[in-house]
């Protein structure tokens, strides 16, 4: 979720609150401790420079009980750090602590920022040597429209295998690739 969509949802909200996905509230008097934007210039591993940019919520619990947060303040704060610190409207990265600093990513449900779990990822799968991910298929769902290939070098293995299609003796290959 980008800034301009919070400052957007903000005004029509009467209160504000952040929702992990498993369902868990963040304590209604939390702190949104900072807002800021980061820079993240780096390489990934397989060489290529990077640049990226989001906007940083941090948010903070107290033991102010009677904190409560309201729409109108959080969008004074967005206003205030777009006007000192010329924040861009990028996509929002969330810190919450809960067993070490937590980085999430934000979303709405029509109610509730969701607070959205994010993982690592290899950058340069294709130039480090991650393996692609292979496609499953159950042999249940194979059609009878689909060929099937197998590799022989006479009609009598062909046989073996099963396979209906016709081998051209003559050729001179010792194995011809055959799809029925």
């Amino acid at each position: 979720m980008k800034l301009s969509q919070v400052k957007a949802l903000l005004p029509t909200l009467d209160n504000v609150a952040f929702k992990l996905e498993n369902g868990t509230f963040v304590p209604e008097h939390f702190h949104v401790t900072e807002v800021g934007m980061v820079t993240k210039n780096f390489i990934d591993c397989g060489g290529t420079i990077r640049n990226e940019k989001t906007v940083n919520f941090q948010l903070w619990n107290a033991n102010d009980y009677d904190h409560r947060l309201k729409p109108t303040k959080l969008l004074n704060i967005i206003e205030l750090s777009e006007k000192q610190l010329g924040i861009e409207d990028a996509e929002i990265e969330v810190e919450y602590q809960s067993d070490t600093i937590g980085k999430y990513a934000l979303a709405f449900d029509g109610a509730n920022f969701i607070l959205q779990s994010k993982t690592t990822n290899c950058l340069a799968q294709d130039k480090c040597g991650i393996p692609q991910e292979k496609q499953k298929i159950k042999l249940s769902e194979l059609t009878n429209t689909q060929s099937a290939c197998c590799t022989v070098s006479s009609e009598s293995v062909k046989s073996d295998c099963g396979c209906n299609a016709n081998v051209d003796e003559t050729t001179t290959t010792s194995e011809k690739k055959v799809c029925c």
